[in-house]
């Protein structure tokens, strides 16, 4: 009998997540596919239905943050219209639940080595404030008021998990709610 790692399926999003894992614990030195076929128990030739080699499997992994960890927020129709209190806390809610900062300081620190890795994270960081600015316009607000607002809003959501990751939930949504409180309030 084998070791099972033959027949498991094991999907291009699986590979990217455990990537990702690999990323935030280790750097990008550690995305290495041996690595993450372990992790996943499955052999290493199953790694290359999905990808070229280890520099495709950087490509796409950077391609997953951007969309996971910023579209899913960003594109969002039922966060772009309506009530723009509610939807700056529902934006809120879904990165602090989600923990969608938790891996800035990985990808960030690997952005000071590869240029595209930067250019993406630029992509992220404008993504993410064009989002927000807009709500924070749509509370009815101008000019440095919208800007000072936007990069608060972002820069606490995106270092939130990696600062404050070891406080409970329920201050955290505490915290959140206050901040929404005073970031809202003319």
């Amino acid at each position: 009998m084998g070791s099972g790692k033959q027949n498991k399926r094991v999907s291009k999003q699986d590979w990217l997540g455990a990537a990702l894992q690999e990323l935030g614990r280790g750097g990008v030195e550690a995305v290495r596919i041996e690595r993450l076929a372990r992790i996943l128990s499955i052999s290493k030739s199953g790694f290359y239905w999905h990808f070229k080699d280890r520099k495709d499997l950087l490509h796409h992994l950077l391609d997953y943050w951007f969309h996971e960890y910023t579209e899913v927020v960003t594109s969002n129709p039922l966060l772009r219209s309506g009530d723009p209190i509610k939807r700056l806390k529902r934006a809120s809610q879904i990165i602090q639940e989600y923990k969608l900062g938790r891996y800035e300081l990985a990808i960030r620190a690997w952005a000071n080595h590869d240029d595209r890795v930067h250019q993406v994270v630029v992509k992220a960081t404008n993504t993410r404030m064009d989002f927000i600015r807009q709500i924070f316009r749509d509370i009815g607000f101008e000019a440095d008021e919208v800007e000072m607002r936007t990069a608060l809003f972002v820069c606490y959501q995106a270092w939130e998990v990696v600062t404050f990751g070891h406080m409970s939930q329920r201050k955290l949504s505490r915290m959140r709610n206050r901040r929404l409180a005073l970031l809202a309030k003319p």
